[in-house]
């Protein structure tokens, strides 16, 4: 009876010593999960922090590049163009070539859906200037197509904006080429 009874006693110390660890393995998960799941609220809050000083680097940048009182920027923007198929532009500041671009499918797709590009960005001191704009592409009845606008603008110590807009002349059957001048 004596031998039963430590044999009893021997199982019931193993049934509880896996009880036991069978306990723990849950705790030791619940404390691995708590764990990871700081770890990814740190992460998370790293990346924003990121995100954050990336945008602050960025203005910053364009701040200490294109200060406020020499900043000139041109902007090109579409209307409908059924009369015209973009393929380039160049953009020319005082007789020097500043921009260049060739348009891909998606760039005018963009466009056409109301979407405006900044051409061109840069510095540009006070007084007159002159800006030159050559569209190549292709008009009505599938013609090659180039046209181009002048437009004499004065430039003060404030930011200096200029539209480049392609819109369908329906009257002309031809595109037209406004420039607007944005203070």
């Amino acid at each position: 009876m004596t031998h039963r009874r430590s044999n009893l006693f021997t199982l019931l110390i193993i049934c509880l010593t896996c009880i036991g660890l069978n306990s723990t393995v849950p705790a030791t998960e619940k404390r691995e999960n708590k764990k990871l799941s700081a770890m990814d609220n740190q992460v998370q809050n790293l990346k924003k922090e990121i995100l954050d000083l990336n945008r602050d680097l960025f203005i910053l940048e364009e701040e200490l590049l294109f200060p406020a009182n020499t900043q000139f920027s041109v902007f090109l923007s579409m209307d409908k163009g059924n009369l015209f198929n973009l393929d380039s532009v160049q953009i020319r500041l005082n007789d020097k070539v500043v921009a260049n671009h060739l348009y891909t499918d998606q760039e005018l797709n963009a466009l056409l859906r109301g979407g405006v590009q900044r051409v061109y960005m840069g510095n540009l001191p006070s007084g007159r200037h002159e800006l030159v704009a050559y569209f190549n592409g292709t008009g009505p009845k599938g013609r090659d197509f180039r046209r181009g606008t002048t437009i004499a603008l004065d430039k003060s110590s404030s930011p200096k904006f200029v539209e480049l807009k392609i819109v369908d002349d329906a009257s002309k059957q031809q595109p037209k080429f406004d420039v607007k001048v944005w203070e």
